[in-house]
Parts: C-alpha cells; sequence; structure tokens
C-alpha cells in the first residue's frame, strides 16, 4: 500500500477534550431552565417535569458529579457525530453559495485581480506606479 503524497495525513483522529462531568450538569440544568421559563412565558404553563429533570442536574452537578459521566460521554458523542455531519454541509454551503458565485461573476465580466494570466510579448511584468508611491525618508523608522 502506498502513502499517498500530500503534506497531510487524513488518517489522524480529532483530539477533543470532553468537558467536565461539573460543567456539563450545570450546562444541562440552565438549558432545561431556560426551555423551562420560555414555555411558561410564552404558554403561561410550567412543564413539572422539565424543572424537575433541571433541578436534578444542577444537583448532580453540584454533589455528585460522578453520577453524570456516562451522560457526558453520550453527549459529547453525539457533538461529535453532529460535527461531522454538519461542518460540511455548512462548509459546503458557504463555499457554492459565496466563492463559486463570486469566481463565476468575475470570470463572466472579465476581471483578473491577481494578474496571473502569462503574457509572452511583455518584456517585464513591473507594473509602472504614477505617482510613484511614498518617499523614501517616509519608509524609516516603520515601526
Amino acid at each position: 500500500m502506498t502513502q499517498p503524497n500530500t503534506h497531510e495525513t487524513f488518517s489522524r483522529r480529532d483530539d477533543t477534550a470532553m468537558g467536565s462531568e461539573r460543567s456539563f450538569g450545570l450546562v444541562m440544568a440552565v438549558a432545561l431552565g431556560i426551555v423551562s421559563l420560555i414555555n411558561w412565558w410564552h404558554a403561561g404553563r410550567v412543564w413539572p417535569w422539565l424543572c424537575c429533570l433541571a433541578v436534578l442536574f444542577l444537583a448532580a452537578a453540584l454533589f455528585h458529579a460522578r453520577v453524570l459521566r456516562p451522560l457526558n460521554i453520550v453527549w459529547f458523542k453525539f457533538g461529535l457525530l453532529l460535527h461531522h455531519i454538519v461542518n460540511p454541509i455548512v462548509m459546503g454551503l458557504l463555499f457554492y453559495l459565496t466563492v463559486w458565485p463570486t469566481g463565476l461573476i468575475m470570470r463572466i465580466t472579465g476581471k483578473e485581480f491577481l494578474a496571473l494570466k502569462r503574457e509572452p510579448e511583455r518584456d517585464s511584468y513591473w507594473i509602472v506606479r504614477d505617482p510613484p508611491g511614498p518617499s523614501p525618508e517616509s519608509m524609516r523608522d516603520q515601526f
């Protein structure tokens, strides 16, 4: 089996650190509490099971964070799965909705900002500036 001749290895795994159980419990308690408050604000009713779940997460995070370890692992793996699904979609949308149309419009209009085309009949690619630019005295002590 041959190795590809690239500078990057695509076989490495992402070494993403998982958050602590305490922070997971606190975040879940706050998130569930916010969802409960939003439900109370919009619908005028409170779901008691949601409030109890928020209180349980808060108590577990503050007093016995180790019990949240299995849930933290499941939540972390779910986040990694979402990352592997959503990230390529978002990057593709970003490319095909912004970068690609810009390049297409530039090609259609004939714009070439980098001047990469070779012109063999030219003696030099030097661009003459008129006015010539800043004076040499202004280039001293730039920083």
